[in-house]
């Protein structure tokens, strides 16, 4: 069942948003080779705390770190170790999510470590330019599927594909509430987009094929071809004028 917010829900959905925004902003300070995706979670736990919010994912179905730290081909939910050091020319998806006062919010990005191939530079572009048109495309009276049919177009006609297997999802009171949000579909199908919904909207895109793998460690996604994956996500809100980037100042 989708819950529609009130305002004064989204603006509490808000203040965990800006967390996630201002925490994603820190972290992106310490990407450079040498760090260990260890010493960006040890971050990201004590900005999260020190501003008043908890992690939303540690411990969350076990997950044991606050944040996802997912390195070139592993796609979403790399687990944070003080053996994974980062190096020249690599690509790092950092998703993090906050929790305020019983309300949820959840962002991601993908970062350079250092310089990095024009290929996966182009990757990274292409991928959020199609958070952009997902976002834009979230819009009252649309359907959710044209979300999905955004960003599928755009990837697609980029040469790459979407990952499937993991979507996107409404976000408040819980981590993940209904609607689902895929990053593929047709448009002009699914639940007619309402003011009051808060989507996190997700894009992972690969420069191979759309398949994915899951690691020994139960929580690990790589592309099953070990092609690069990159990965955006805001959390919005719909509002009578248009999407509301709840996860941007």
């Amino acid at each position: 069942m989708v819950i529609l917010k009130s305002l004064q829900e989204i603006e509490s959905i808000r203040r965990a948003c800006l967390i996630v925004a201002d925490a994603l902003d820190g972290i992106r300070e310490l990407v450079h080779p040498g760090v260990t995706t260890l010493a960006l979670d040890e971050f990201a736990e004590k900005f999260i705390r020190s501003a008043g919010g908890a992690p939303a994912f540690k411990g969350y179905r076990g997950f044991p770190c606050s944040l996802c730290a997912s390195v070139n081909d592993q796609v979403v939910h790399g687990i944070p170790s003080r053996e994974v050091v980062l190096t020249e020319g690599q690509i790092i998806s950092l998703d993090l999510g906050v929790i305020v006062d019983g309300f949820y919010g959840d962002a991601a990005v993908t970062l350079p470590v250092g310089r990095i191939s024009r290929e996966a530079e182009r990757l990274l572009t292409v991928t959020e330019e199609s958070l952009g048109r997902g976002i834009a495309a979230a819009s009252e009276g649309n359907r959710l599927y044209d979300i999905s049919h955004a960003v599928q177009s755009h990837a697609e006609a980029n040469g790459y594909s979407v990952v499937r297997d993991f979507v996107g999802h409404g976000i408040g009171r819980s981590l993940h509430e209904d609607p689902q949000v895929p990053n593929f579909g047709s448009p002009g199908r699914g639940p007619r987009i309402q003011e009051g919904m808060v989507l996190a909207i997700e894009p992972m895109i690969n420069f191979g094929e759309s398949a994915t793998l899951v690691r020994e460690d139960n929580w690990t996604a790589v592309t099953a071809d070990g092609s690069l994956s990159a990965h955006f996500e805001h959390t919005i809100a719909v509002m009578h004028d248009g999407p509301w980037i709840l996860t941007k100042r």
